[in-house]
């Protein structure tokens, strides 16, 4: 039998509406149908005198059912809903836990009066997808806590605790104990001191929380937040129409913002990546019965910047590492380095010295291979060498233990060949960080030719604890990141030696969205990681004598970016400042090597760096580098600052058009010609066929595809 998602309790003459709709009580369309039935029911009975909504599980209603934004709007499905809960004859209480986001707090509004439990965290987060409350949100709230405390919540996006919000006034009691039982005693006190429903539309808006100065102020921070990008201000008019409106027009004019919201490249392209991120543990060609070996002891090889961060990694998933060095010397850095980042987090509130001093604990340092024998995952952490990642993985292909999984770390070079010096490369797999390990979100899986599905499934879950979200390659020069950056890097490079300054082609890119220039990226890497890669690779690169021959300048002159404090620019602490020493040897190496001099516009830069990321992305995609297109947006917003609000590379040629990409590379390359700037075969055909890369990948996974 199954159980109704929405079932009515009695309790004497309080009825408690709850509804059990794992696995975070999202108000989709059952749920809606379910809570007007009981709604409907309930408002028709003369011996209830008290309702609570109420939800099992971990949370109260978590939101919106963002699966129905790409369908016909919904709005008034909840304006009908929420009105009715509001109109109810006798006091409506919310007995709120867990997370209580966006249409799950919008419901709770609509409610008379609310109760939560301590820990619960409320938040209206949907311009971080391009949309705005949609629910009475932006009507409801501004009447409970004014406009002023409204747009902090809205603009911000942020979470805000319960003691914020009794403080705010959209909280009536924070409780102990269970939540519901709690709000059940709470009704009976009402029915008892002869209080009826307290409707939040009958409210009206404090006018000194909504000011001008207020508005325009909340203005400037959604600039300075959300450049580029249109909801945060949409949220403000909806928000400040709060105080002018009667509550059925404000009602009315929130659905029209809502509904332009959602149509919008904006919303389109952060959804896209709502579901992109949820969908990159998805493997088709695993078999179901491949389960993931258990991970409960880590070891990482090598103590440097990489090391101590995947390090960090493990440590704050609670999990036991060893962090093996070649040198005393190294591992003592390496272990004060770690030390060191602790230390920063406590200093600014992030950590106690308590976790501190947990966390460390579970960081052993070693020197001898014998200490990671036991350790159910090992990571090859060293610098970018296949000779010597070779010879480690020999070593630990003679101490792991069976089983256990051998990754490496490395960004660019041939996992096949690193499996093939050990006896079981079936066990071998990428695990590519990004730096720094601790912070970045992104995790390239890299699958070799003969890694099993168990360890492939292993790596994709392995993610969760460590807080990153994996995407799944085959094995290439750069896999997918680094080897679309290589495009992105190359034109960058070629126009500072064209002329451009490093400040005129970062400030481009970053006012387009890219989180940092990419010549500021370089700085702070270190300039020598990438000449490293490029003297390692160098068979793999076109004939082009000026092929990142800005790393090399700049490389030979000595400067190594923001480690020694002078590299594209020079630095004081972090700050980048334009450096006349720099452009010189730029200028210099330009003339060495006959680079015609020319003047660059914005869009010019944009252009020349941003096509071909994309271009090598449909390669990439054609060849079976990567699984989906949407696995490159997600390695592109996680790892590279590709701004989310574009949809990340490949939804960004979707939305500008393949026409207009491909007319953009046929132009640069009657510039310059087809060495750097040749279409890749899979966006010519799809222009061609006037076909989209959603129907090429339908045809491909029904085998279909050309």
């Amino acid at each position: 039998m199954i159980e109704p998602i929405v079932t009515v309790v009695r309790d004497g003459d309080i009825a408690v509406i709850r509804v059990d709709s794992p696995p975070v009580n999202t108000i989709n369309a059952a749920v809606r149908a379910g809570l007007l039935d009981a709604v409907g029911t309930l408002a028709a009975r003369a011996d209830v005198k008290a309702a609570v909504l109420a939800c099992a599980g971990g949370t109260f209603f978590s939101g919106a059912d963002i699966g129905e934004f790409a369908g016909p709007p919904k709005e008034e499905e909840y304006r009908r809903l929420f009105n009715e809960i509001e109109n109810l004859p006798f006091p409506v209480v919310a007995a709120m836990h867990g997370t209580v986001m966006g249409g799950g707090l919008e419901i709770a509004l609509a409610c008379h009066y609310r109760v939560a439990a301590p820990k619960t965290r409320f938040a209206l987060p949907e311009v971080t997808l391009g949309i705005i409350p949609g629910a009475g949100g932006t009507q409801r709230m501004p009447r409970l806590i004014g406009v002023a405390h409204t747009l902090e919540m809205v603009v911000s996006g942020k979470p805000v605790d319960t003691r914020t919000g009794l403080e705010y006034g959209f909280i009536d009691h924070i409780c102990d104990g269970d939540v519901s039982a709690a709000a059940t005693a709470f009704a009976r006190r009402l029915v008892a001191d002869g209080n009826g429903p307290r409707r939040t539309r009958d409210m009206r808006v404090d006018p000194a929380s909504a000011t001008g100065e207020i508005v325009a102020r909340f203005t400037v921070e959604a600039d300075e937040q959300y450049p580029n990008r249109r909801a945060a201000h949409t949220a403000i008019q909806a928000v400040a129409a709060a105080a002018r409106l009667p509550f059925d027009e404000g009602l009315e004019y929130e659905t029209a913002l809502v509904n332009g919201a959602k149509a919008t490249t904006e919303s389109k392209a952060l959804v896209h990546m709502f579901f992109a991120e949820r969908e990159t543990r998805k493997v088709s060609d695993i078999p179901a019965d491949a389960k993931p070996r258990a991970i409960g002891r880590a070891a990482i090889v090598g103590a440097g910047t990489m090391g101590g961060g995947i390090a960090i990694c493990f440590a704050n998933a609670g999990m036991p590492v060893t962090l093996l060095d070649a040198s005393r010397e190294g591992l003592d850095r390496g272990l004060a380095a770690i030390d060191k980042t602790y230390e920063s987090m406590v200093a600014r509130g992030r950590l106690t010295a308590q976790a501190k001093r947990e966390r460390m604990a579970l960081i052993t340092g070693a020197l001898d291979y014998a200490a990671i024998a036991e350790a159910d995952v090992i990571i090859e952490a060293v610098f970018e060498n296949l000779a010597l990642k070779r010879e480690i993985f020999g070593k630990l292909d003679a101490v792991a233990k069976p089983g256990a999984v051998l990754a490496t770390n490395t960004s660019t070079l041939d996992i096949d060949a690193i499996a093939a010096a050990v006896r079981r490369p079936a066990d071998v797999v990428g695990l590519h960080f990004f730096s720094p390990a601790n912070v970045m979100p992104l995790l390239e899986v890299v699958r070799t030719k003969d890694t099993s599905p168990e360890v492939i499934r292993t790596a994709l879950e392995l993610a969760r604890p460590l807080r990153k979200t994996p995407v799944l390659a085959r094995v290439c020069y750069g896999f997918i990141g680094n080897r679309m950056m290589e495009g992105y890097g190359r034109e960058a490079q070629r126009m500072v030696l064209e002329g451009a300054t490093p400040r005129q082609v970062d400030a481009a890119l970053e006012k387009w969205g890219m989180a940092m220039g990419i010549l500021a990226v370089f700085d702070m890497a270190g300039i020598e990681v990438g000449v490293n890669v490029h003297k390692s690779n160098a068979d793999k690169y076109p004939p082009d004598p000026a092929y990142y021959q800005a790393d090399f300048a700049l490389y030979e002159a000595g400067r190594l970016g923001q480690k020694n404090g002078r590299g594209y620019y020079r630095y004081e602490g972090r700050k980048r400042l334009d450096d006349p020493e720099a452009i010189g040897i730029l200028r210099a190496r330009a003339a060495h090597l006959n680079v015609e001099q020319g003047v660059h516009s914005e869009e010019e830069i944009v252009e020349r760096c941003v096509y071909p990321l994309i271009n090598e992305g449909f390669r990439i995609l054609e060849e079976g580098v990567a699984m989906r297109a949407g696995d490159i947006d997600v390695v592109w917003t996680s790892g590279y600052g590709f701004p989310r609000y574009r949809g990340g590379p490949m939804f960004h040629a979707t939305a500008m058009g393949l026409e207009t990409l491909l007319a953009g590379i046929m132009k640069y390359r009657e510039r310059f010609g087809p060495m750097h700037w040749e279409p890749a075969p899979l966006l010519v055909r799809l222009v061609r066929e006037g076909r989209t890369l959603a129907d090429w990948e339908k045809a491909r996974v029904s085998g279909r595809a050309e």
